[in-house]
C-alpha cells in the first residue's frame, strides 16, 4: 500500500505496536454469543457502525476489503476534518471479525487503526479497538496531548453504538 503515510502496514495485528506512536487500546463489551458477533461484524466491516456514530464514510467499496481507500470525516461545513485511509487487513474468522486501516497522506495523524469484534471462550462479545498514531498536520500538532484523549473518546462512542447495533432484535 504505497500510499500510507507510515511505514509500519499492518501493525494494528502485532504486539507490541510499533514504537515511536502514540498507543492506544480500548476493549468494551458488545453482548452474549453468536448473533452478537455476526451483527457485530457485519457494522464493522459494511462501515455502518461510523456511520451509526455520525461519522462521515466515504469508501469506494460497501465492505472493508485490503485496498479499499475510505475517507473517514468528523464535523461540518469549514470546520470538517476528513482523514483518508487505506484499508489494509481484514480477519473474518469463526471467533473474530474486523479490519484494520492506515492513514494515507493528508490524514491529520501517521498511523493505523483497527476494529475488531470477538466472541470469546464464555460467550462474551467484546468490541476492541487498537491504533498507533502520531501527529501528521499542523492541526493535530497543535492539539498535543488532547488528541489521545479524543481519540479514547472516539473508541468508547464507536463501542457504545455498535453495542446497540449487536443486540438490536
Amino acid at each position: 500500500m504505497r500510499d500510507l503515510n507510515y511505514p509500519e502496514e499492518g501493525g494494528t495485528r502485532r504486539t507490541p505496536l510499533p514504537p515511536g506512536y502514540h498507543h492506544l487500546r480500548e476493549e468494551l463489551p458488545l453482548g452474549h454469543g453468536r448473533a452478537a458477533l455476526t451483527a457485530a461484524g457485519e457494522a464493522i466491516t459494511t462501515f455502518r457502525m461510523h456511520r451509526a456514530a455520525g461519522t462521515g464514510i466515504r469508501a469506494d467499496a460497501p465492505r472493508a476489503a485490503p485496498g479499499v481507500h475510505v475517507e473517514v470525516s468528523l464535523g461540518f461545513g469549514p470546520l470538517r476534518l476528513r482523514a483518508p485511509c487505506t484499508v489494509v487487513w481484514t480477519v473474518a474468522e469463526e471467533n473474530r471479525i474486523g479490519f484494520g486501516y492506515g492513514a494515507r497522506r493528508g490524514h491529520p495523524e501517521c498511523g493505523e487503526e483497527a476494529f475488531v469484534a470477538e466472541l470469546r471462550a464464555d460467550g462474551s462479545v467484546w468490541f476492541t479497538v487498537t491504533a498507533f498514531s502520531r501527529p501528521a498536520r499542523t492541526i493535530t500538532r497543535l492539539g498535543g496531548p488532547l488528541v489521545p484523549v479524543f481519540q479514547r473518546r472516539y473508541a468508547r462512542h464507536l463501542g457504545r453504538t455498535l453495542r446497540r447495533l449487536a443486540n438490536r432484535s
